[in-house]
Formats: C-alpha cells, structure tokens, sequence
C-alpha cells in the first residue's frame, strides 16, 4: 500500500510540472523569466545594428526628439530630428530641425561605451503609459526580433548619453541641416 501511495505521489508531482512547462512554454518563458541581455556582456559591440532613442511629449507646446545610430554598408550614421508645431501628435510633415553625419570610429566606441552595462530586455507595447519616453530601443545581431527594449545602467549614463547625442546632433545639423 505504501508502494502504491508513493508512485500516486510521483505521478501527481510529474503530471504537475509536466503542466507547468506546458504553461510555460505556451504563454512564453519570458513572461515569467524575464531575460536580460548586458550591452558589453551578452552583446557585443560588432552585434549593434541600430540604437533609437525617441522622446515624444504631448506638453504646450509638445516636444520631439529622435536620435537614431545606425550600421549601413558597413558605416556607422548618426540620424537626428526635432519636430515642432502647436499640435500633438506632431508628425513627419512637423520635423523642423533634421540632420545625418558618418561617425567616426572613435564616436562610435564612445557610443559603446555609453550604452555598456546597459540591459536589453523584451520589448513590449506599452501605449496606455501616457509617458513622453524617452523610448529606448536595441537592434542587435544575434536577436530574433523580441529583445530590443533597452534601459541605461544609470541615470548618470543616460545624461551622458544625451549630452553626447545632443553634442552630435549639432554637427548634423551643421553639416547638412533641413531646417524649415
């Protein structure tokens, strides 16, 4: 009887987890382990494709900002714009200030630099936040197309970054410059 109650036993706890890994696999591992990859750790820098930082405040008068650093052919860009108008949602037909330059290697390392310890994690939808940003977002190689959601390691970093971006896209604007 012992025997009898003891293979019951196992196979209640076989039958459980069985279910548990069937749920975890039908709604995703990530739901409930949330991956996280280190920008310098799990992602290296020849694994960057592009990095987008975007700020869109819906305040009087609203405010838009994207920075965009991209790999094309080969090189690395800096793409930027600023937005202006008195509506919101401010569109592409409001972009006011735009401009693109080819970094140099040295720009694109302190890029890096910038963005290393930072974390990538699955990217979700978040419209009902209200929130101006900035969004952040990671293309890198070796990603399928899920993890791309990117957080700076500290507030300290991401103010680096803005002044380094900001910095930037002075010399866009400089260089080739669509101001209307």
């Amino acid at each position: 009887m012992a025997k009898a109650s003891t293979r019951k036993r196992s196979m209640i706890i076989l039958i459980a987890a069985v279910l548990v890994l069937a749920a975890v696999l039908i709604v995703g591992g990530d739901s409930i382990m949330r991956r996280t990859f280190i920008v310098g750790k799990s992602i290296k820098e020849s694994d960057i494709k592009e990095f987008w930082y975007t700020v869109d405040a819906s305040t009087d008068p609203p405010r838009f900002e994207r920075f965009r650093f991209y790999v094309e052919d080969g090189k690395h860009w800096f793409y930027a714009e600023q937005r202006s108008g008195d509506h919101w949602p401010l569109t592409e037909a409001d972009v006011s200030l735009s401009g693109s330059v080819e970094l140099t290697a040295q720009q694109w390392l302190d890029l890096f630099a910038l963005l290393s310890g930072g974390s990538v994690v699955k990217r979700t939808e978040d419209l009902g936040s209200g929130g101006a940003g900035p969004w952040l977002f990671l293309y890198w190689s070796r990603d399928r197309g899920k993890y791309q959601e990117f957080s700076f390691a500290s507030a300290a970093d991401r103010k680096a970054f803005e002044i380094f971006a900001g910095d930037l896209f002075l010399k866009a604007i400089g260089a080739r410059s669509t101001a209307k």
